[in-house]
């Protein structure tokens, strides 16, 4: 029954597509300024048909109706309830539906919400977005559709993968693909505008919202899965410049960069074309990124659902997206020529997307580059963190001084009276960076630059805020937390890296370790049943000989009963200052387990200080809507 039903629903929402452009087409052509009830009865049943969809793929996992195919392959009966339901957008199927779901909801609120824009500048809009959902949707329908049926019904599912049972991970791909099909609307808003001619300070301001919902929204979604892959992967890093990682990255830079220009149409209306191409490369970068996951290119830890036939439609797709958004930006928009003053607001503004650019050119560059050797010269090669550490961290220290400067700027001319006040900043930098020094004892030239940087980032920051609290206004509040986060973010993260204490060795039941001033004690072993796995749990007593202290540490080996998978679990002691991290892994026919021990400075800072920066978009969308 389910089966039948989500595809009849998949069926009418691809035929809601078809009114839509009949519809549209037509309106375009009628002199009525309003456009037609008729479109916005359309595109609300098209929403409703979409979330019937999804709610009905999410029952079948609820009740556990292995008859269908994607539940069977990622689901068990056995399986707690939310973990079930996370089932449904832990597959390449249900999260295509998920993807569709936020188009067509999205491109509904675009409708609704963008009510004072021009006719024509909407319905082009719709109509473009609409292009997207019928070709995601018929991909859907022919080639993965979540209700196909399998015969004879199984009696068990084959269940979820382990490592995505997990609370951050199950909300993680909805926050990303907010943030990715949010930029949808305005790839559709930016080719509507070059058709209609609807650009300059009107176009910023319509657009400005929505890059304003994907960007928080890709921020937050990035910010989960890397707490997600500290305490889950086992190996105690957040980041590890993998190519998935950088695939969710890359789209978020150029969403930066385009955040930033808006704000130079909609003050000084200028750099249309550039804001045109970012808008299309955000969202021609989202697609991107899902081609190179679900085609099976990338090795990753992140790829869970991969199938080359599948990834073939995503690129004939990409291309026809490309192609087109190409052909009518050349054919449409015209080359600007502007000059203004170098000590001005929009010099400051280009740098920054310069920056991003330049970022976002090293990730890709990193990530497909493997591809293409390999494909050339059948060579395979891996390039990670040493690479993007070598080439991106330098390049932070001017960019953490312009993201002090830049906001102070004025428009079309600034005047540079005094350096008094940032002289002292930077002095006061550079003395809180000694006493880390003295504190730690360890010394690096490039982190410690790292460091006084994010510092003049920060107390900048703080003094501005201080002069808003002053003046009892907060219109700069948002963009203040967001760079004061930036700001923290990179002094914890050049703390934590150039500081942190590792340590690998082997023990059995009864024996220590000793190093530095610390020491491990094995104490026992014991194993454990929950619904959904067996564990085997160390016990270990954690000593800081220094301190005097003792904490208790249980990391956990866990066999899951279905799919029958090994997973290793951290034991992980968070405290303001620091993190206790420990692991351990069984040795092959031997009493002994191999263990990790991790102490890492100012981990949970490092998520704080994430979170501000997502923070500081989802304050200034609040009042963008309000």
């Amino acid at each position: 029954m389910l089966s039948n039903f989500g595809t009849i629903s998949i069926i009418l929402l691809l035929t809601s597509c078809i009114v839509i452009f009949n519809l549209s087409f037509n309106d375009l052509k009628s002199k009525n300024i309003f456009i037609s009830k008729n479109i916005y009865y359309t595109a609300l049943f098209q929403t409703v048909f979409s979330i019937i969809c999804f709610v009905t793929l999410v029952a079948g996992f609820v009740i556990s109706d292995f008859s269908l195919i994607t539940v069977f392959e990622n689901s068990h009966s056995s399986k707690p309830l939310f973990y079930k339901i996370a089932g449904t957008w832990g597959n390449h199927e249900g999260s295509l539906l998920l993807w569709i779901n936020i188009l067509v909801i999205f491109s509904y609120l675009f409708l609704i919400y963008n009510r004072n824009n021009k006719k024509n500048f909407r319905l082009y809009t719709l109509i473009i977005q609409n292009f997207l959902i019928l070709g995601f949707s018929f991909f859907l329908l022919v080639s993965s559709n979540p209700f196909s049926k399998i015969f004879p019904i199984p009696l068990e599912g084959l269940g979820l993968n382990p490592i995505l049972q997990d609370p951050a991970l199950a909300i993680h791909p909805p926050l990303l693909y907010v943030g990715f099909v949010g930029s949808s609307i305005y790839f559709s808003a930016a080719i509507s505008s070059m058709l209609t001619e609807y650009k300059g300070k009107v176009f910023a301001q319509s657009i400005k919202p929505w890059v304003l919902i994907s960007w928080s929204f890709q921020t937050l979604g990035i910010i989960i899965g890397s707490i997600w892959a500290y305490y889950e992967l086992g190996w105690g890093g957040f980041w590890f410049w993998d190519p998935v990682e950088n695939s969710s990255l890359m789209p978020w830079f150029v969403m930066t960069a385009l955040m930033h220009s808006t704000i130079l149409l909609e003050k000084r209306k200028i750099a249309y074309p550039w804001v045109i191409v970012l808008c299309l490369s955000t969202f021609i970068l989202s697609v991107t990124g899902t081609f190179l996951v679900r085609s099976g290119v990338l090795n990753s830890v992140h790829t869970f659902a991969s199938d080359p036939s599948r990834g073939l439609y995503i690129l004939i797709f990409l291309s026809t997206m490309i192609f087109f958004s190409l052909f009518v930006f050349f054919k449409k928009v015209k080359k600007e020529k502007y000059i203004f003053s170098p000590n001005s607001k929009e010099t400051f503004l280009l740098f920054n997307n310069w920056f991003m650019a330049f970022y976002l050119f090293t990730l890709f560059i990193g990530t497909v580059y493997p591809i293409f050797l390999e494909v050339i010269t059948n060579t395979k090669i891996s390039i990670g963190p040493p690479f993007y550490n070598t080439v991106i961290i330098p390049v932070l220290i001017p960019f953490l001084f312009l993201m002090a400067f830049g906001p102070k700027i004025k428009w079309i001319k600034h005047e540079f009276s005094s350096f008094y006040k940032s002289g002292l900043i930077l002095l006061s930098a550079i003395i809180i960076n000694i006493i880390i020094f003295l504190n730690f004892e360890k010394y690096s030239i490039l982190t410690n630059i790292i460091i006084i940087s994010s510092l003049f980032l920060i107390i900048h920051s703080i003094t501005d805020m201080i002069k808003l609290l002053r003046k009892s206004t907060f219109d700069d509040t948002p963009r203040i937390i967001s760079h004061l986060g930036f700001g923290l973010l990179i002094f914890f993260i050049g703390i934590n890296h150039n500081y942190s204490i590792e340590q690998d060795f082997n023990l059995k039941v009864g024996s220590k370790e000793t190093f530095n001033e610390y020491e491990i004690y094995f104490e026992s072993l014991k194993s454990k049943e929950e619904k959904n796995y067996k564990a085997v749990v160390g016990n270990f007593i954690f000593s800081d000989l220094k301190k005097n202290t003792k904490e208790i540490l249980k990391p956990e080996i866990r066999i899951y009963k279905q799919p029958e998978t090994l997973t290793y679990e951290a034991s992980i002691k968070t405290r303001v200052t620091s993190d206790i991290y420990l692991t351990m892994s069984n040795i092959s026919r031997s009493d002994f387990y191999n263990i990790k021990f991790q102490k890492k400075p100012l981990m949970i800072w490092i998520w704080f200080s994430a979170i501000l920066i997502s923070l500081g978009g989802f304050m200034r969308l609040t009042k963008k809507i309000l």
